[in-house]
């Protein structure tokens, strides 16, 4: 099985750890950057080693602040980014942005994506949107007599599952970076040229969907009942029906003592 192309889709998501919870509740991303989350090395791996197996090449996609050399330094043939594409709470909008842009790049039989658990949405949107089949919560991906095959854990089996093309693969991390570059390699990597899609030419809309407010949630004093079982138990049901949670059949006359 030869494939022309592997697609990697990085640094997608913002680093939930720089995000502020402020008292209302709400959360200020300001300060967060586009980032590898912890599923990103394990797809890059996949992505690139699909590509060898097969002669074909990897490249990768990341929008935002997301560095691309960062794919580069770790075997990616070529990066595209889109720069402007801002930073988004909402799964489906940010599979828009990235269907878009994969529909700009060279074709693809293969895309990968870091099933995060933050943002699991987004490979099965992107799917949706390119009207691809996907495949996600994989531990890997790779290819073995001339076939794609992935590896999903189901309890306490792992499962080989033969994987149709084209298709997107959500991979789930299992595993830390194996390819970790030294600084030779970052250095070169940061000097090769990116390809740059202005947000502009993917002629989507961007916002999130409209917040109209936050509020805390309601808290609610805990109430204990002390006595008998049956002393308990009569005390909780007066609590329940002077609150109106509960009320007497009708046309009944409650029992007096």
């Amino acid at each position: 099985m030869t494939f022309v192309r592997t697609l990697l889709i990085y640094k997608w998501a913002r680093n939930a750890d720089d995000a502020l919870v402020l008292g209302d509740g709400s959360l200020d991303w300001r300060n967060a950057k586009m980032s590898a989350g912890e599923d990103d090395p394990v797809a890059l791996a996949a992505a690139v080693g699909i590509a060898e197996s097969s002669g074909g090449e990897a490249i990768g996609l990341t929008i935002g602040d997301g560095d691309a050399s960062w794919a580069l330094a770790r075997g990616v043939g070529q990066s595209f980014t889109v720069p402007d594409a801002p930073p988004l709470t909402d799964n489906a909008a940010t599979a828009t942005i990235l269907a878009a842009a994969v529909r700009q790049l060279p074709p693809v039989d293969v895309i990968l994506v870091g099933d995060s658990k933050q943002d699991a949405g987004v490979a099965v949107a992107l799917a949706g949107l390119l009207g691809w089949p996907a495949m996600v919560g994989l531990i890997t991906a790779f290819i073995e007599d001339a076939q794609l095959l992935g590896l999903r854990r189901v309890g306490a089996q792992m499962v080989r599952l033969k994987v149709p093309t084209p298709v997107v693969l959500g991979i789930a991390a299992e595993g830390e970076d194996a390819r970790v570059p030294g600084m030779k390699e970052l250095l070169a990597a940061r000097k090769r040229p990116v390809t740059t899609i202005p947000l502009s030419d993917l002629n989507v809309e961007t916002a999130d969907p409209a917040v109209v407010g936050h509020r805390q949630a309601a808290h609610t004093t805990a109430r204990l009942f002390d006595g008998t079982p049956d002393e308990a138990a009569a005390k909780l049901l007066a609590a329940l029906k002077a609150e109106g949670v509960l009320q007497a059949p009708a046309g009944t006359q409650e029992a007096r003592h």
